[in-house]
């Protein structure tokens, strides 16, 4: 039996959790060394307070963020809040008001510098539930007007792992989390990025997407295409979700760029292409490659083929470049049958070169 995988919190509940440590050490005058904070569904976690210290009218307090079995780039970083009774004078660019409290972003906390976000231009890159779960915690121990500056340790190098940077957030990280919980390789971590990347290219005027399924197919693309760097978006696994988000969201052309197996998977209309969700059956693939034109030794071979690269081996060695483009077209077909928009398909080689495009 498979391993129940256990989930975790996410950068917003323990920004949350921080907050409330903190004030309670600054009001009450006692570090704790476990905090509970309400959720958005009514719920009530405990968190352990790793680090806490009152200084004079100041006191910060610190969470380690733990993602459950989820592989989150903030697994295990330091979440620290800075509370005190003294705000500072309106208009601040890194704070932001709700209600008494004066939040503000720290070091290792982005900046939101372009529109199409959840957050507006020039204000700290903590996300609307987070933001209404930190002060829902803090005046839970207090109504006094107060400031809570949220900091993440090394959140600038963590940053470099994310796509912030293509989103517009610099100098650090975000402050994510619609529920308070990370589910383990949950989707809603990377549909909501590719969601946010198609606003920020809206937001800038772009009628073109460029979705790719990681970095090596992006590089083919950006070869190729003479498109700014707000329309690329990386959809990794979710091609249906992106296919109809782009259409949501009004785009004339979506252009996808991605590897052999990848296509192979859209071309068999495969709309989630995780191994976990859509394997690439080697027989299907050689029956679509037979319905393309395949036969004899080619066939055979591809039959007996164990991955999606043996049988593109097998193609390229034959000579049948016709075949490689007519699965880049059935990709295409599936994915402008989905969309309803016009759509181009680049497949693109492991040193980022583009083998074929229709």
């Amino acid at each position: 039996m498979a391993k129940r995988l256990r989930s975790g919190f996410t950068t917003g509940s323990c920004s949350a959790a921080a907050a409330k440590a903190a004030t309670v050490a600054l009001i009450e005058g006692v570090c704790p060394t476990e905090i509970e904070i309400p959720f958005p569904d009514g719920s009530r976690k405990s968190f352990a307070v790793s680090t806490c210290r009152i200084d004079d009218k100041v006191a910060t307090a610190a969470i380690i963020k733990d993602a459950g079995d989820d592989p989150d780039v903030t697994n295990r970083a330091e979440i620290l809040a800075t509370v005190s009774l003294q705000q500072e004078i309106a208009g601040d660019s890194d704070c932001v008001t709700i209600e008494s409290v004066q939040l503000c972003r720290g070091k290792g906390v982005g900046l939101a510098t372009k529109p199409g976000l959840a957050v507006k231009v020039g204000e700290p890159a903590i996300n609307p539930i987070p933001r209404k779960m930190i002060v829902r915690a803090i005046q839970e121990v207090t109504q006094e007007p107060l400031k809570a500056t949220i900091s993440v340790t090394n959140g600038e190098v963590l940053a470099d792992k994310t796509l912030n940077h293509r989103l517009g957030i610099v100098g650090g990280l975000s402050i994510l989390g619609t529920t308070g919980i990370v589910r383990p390789v949950s989707a809603d971590a990377w549909t909501a990025t590719i969601s946010a990347s198609m606003d920020v290219a809206r937001e800038a005027g772009i009628n073109d997407i460029v979705l790719s399924t990681g970095r090596t197919s992006e590089k083919g693309a950006q070869h190729l295409l003479d498109l700014p760097i707000e329309a690329f978006a990386m959809m990794g696994d979710y091609l249906e979700f992106s296919l109809k988000e782009a259409a949501k969201k009004g785009f004339s052309t979506i252009h996808i760029a991605g590897m052999w197996a990848k296509i192979m998977k859209a071309a068999l209309r495969i709309p989630q292409t995780h191994v976990r969700n859509g394997a690439l059956e080697v027989q299907d693939g050689a029956k679509l490659l037979a319905s393309l034109g395949a036969t004899g030794d080619l066939l055979e071979k591809l039959q007996l083929s164990n991955t999606a690269r043996e049988m593109l081996t097998h193609i390229e060695d034959a000579g049948k470049v016709e075949l490689i483009r007519a699965v880049c077209k059935r990709a295409r077909d599936y994915a402008q049958d989905t969309s309803k928009l016009q759509v181009k398909v680049y497949l693109i080689d492991h040193k980022a070169e583009i083998v074929a495009h229709v």
